[in-house]
């Protein structure tokens, strides 16, 4: 029997404008020499200049599509974007504890860009209670990690506070990315893995608007490497690097906050890794 090429899942919602969401998410995966499988959460219509409307897909077919992966595919690694409301979150969440679908990232997508919410307040306590203590690694930005763990972050010091209060809701390992420190000249993202070892990645800023998916594509280069094989740090590391290869070598689309140049590592070492 031929061995099967390695494939990775991306639960969460469609960004018509293709930056953000399952279509940064299918890029990435794609990039990183993984096959890209897809649950759909829902859908929104929205550019780079932001989000017009959303619609959260009925629990009946995310069930669907949860069971005709299972039914088929060997996937060896999975991820969650956004995720709307309580109803959605939980739909996500039993699927989640009744198929192996590999380490689980859980990028927690609460706003876009543009300032729309993309996950209901009262859905935030059930990704807290309910689908982190799934995660392999949970990498959420600094007004995401507030809004987890009801630290009020100003500085380094408080990011680690917040990666050891979301380790002890039972998140193995934790990324907090620090790009929405404003004034600094350098991003810094603290990441504390399961063994209580932790690491600094620091990178310098590019003076862009064109960002939009920057969340989505490192969880999702994240996951790739999972599904390869990779340790947590080295999938981390990787997809740091790659992320910072998509903003530095921008490209213009749109009007707005533009999306990231997903084949910019093509030609990396890593990119074949």
């Amino acid at each position: 029997m031929m061995e099967q090429f390695v494939q990775a899942l991306s639960i969460a919602g469609s960004d018509s404008g293709g930056g953000a969401g399952m279509q940064a998410d299918l890029k990435t995966i794609q990039e990183r020499h993984v096959f890209a499988t897809t649950v759909l959460v829902a859908i929104t219509a929205q550019n780079t200049l932001g989000v017009n409307d959303a619609f959260a897909l009925p629990t009946k077919i995310i069930d669907e599509q949860f069971e005709a992966l299972a039914e088929d595919l060997a996937i060896k690694a999975c991820k969650t974007g956004m995720l709307a409301d309580v109803e959605r979150v939980r739909a996500v969440v039993k699927n989640l504890k009744k198929f192996d679908f590999g380490p689980l990232t859980v990028d927690p997508v609460m706003i876009a860009k543009g300032g729309a919410p993309l996950l209901s307040e009262d859905a935030i306590a059930v990704v807290k209670n309910e689908l982190l203590p799934l995660a392999t690694i949970a990498t959420p930005n600094l007004p995401e990690a507030e809004k987890l763990t009801d630290v009020s972050i100003e500085d380094e010091a408080d990011m680690e506070i917040a990666a050891k209060k979301l380790q002890a809701v039972g998140v193995k390992n934790v990324m907090i990315k620090g790009g929405h420190f404003v004034g600094d000249d350098q991003s810094s993202d603290f990441v504390l893995l399961e063994d209580g070892t932790s690491f600094w990645l620091t990178s310098p800023r590019v003076d862009t608007i064109r960002t939009h998916g920057t969340g989505d594509t490192l969880s999702a280069c994240i996951t790739a490497e999972l599904a390869k094989g990779k340790s947590v740090e080295d999938a981390i590391r990787i997809g740091k690097k790659y992320v910072d290869e998509t903003i530095r070598h921008g490209i213009i689309v749109g009007h707005g906050h533009g999306p990231l140049n997903h084949w910019a590592g093509r030609n990396s070492d890593e990119s074949n890794g």
